[in-house]
């Protein structure tokens, strides 16, 4: 089983920054492709942005485009979400996920949640206008 440990929500106001991180002890970032997903009450789970396991490849919604960037720290095991310029629009609760993908070559990290395998619990991010 691979343990996903969110932290880094809080409130923020309009145009402010926050960064999440997303650790998985115990395990080599280098074998998973990971991405982070929003989720509001009410609204289906959104994609934000993700990371392959070739990490220069990235992939972002559009909605999120050059506001955030999503990155990864080998050597401590966690991959990042940096979030800048952010808006009303962008409360929700951010969900870390994974999966090794075992079948596909290293560029891959999909935008559908149903294809990763783990998830962490979530953290909230709200921002006030």
């Amino acid at each position: 089983q691979v343990q996903l440990v969110e932290s880094g929500g809080g409130l923020v106001q309009a145009g402010g920054s926050l960064r999440l991180s997303c650790a998985v002890p115990g395990r080599a970032v280098i074998s998973y492709a990971m991405a982070w997903f929003r989720h509001v009450p009410g609204k289906e789970r959104e994609f934000v942005a993700g990371i392959a396991r070739n990490p220069t490849y990235t992939y972002y919604a559009d909605s999120v485009k050059d506001r955030l960037t999503i990155s990864r720290d080998t050597s401590k095991m966690t991959v990042y979400l940096e979030m800048t310029g952010l808006k009303p629009e962008d409360t929700a609760v951010y969900y870390c996920a994974a999966d090794s993908f075992p079948m596909y070559d290293s560029s891959y990290a999909p935008r559908s949640g149903a294809e990763y395998h783990y998830w962490g619990q979530g953290t909230q991010v709200t921002v006030s206008s």
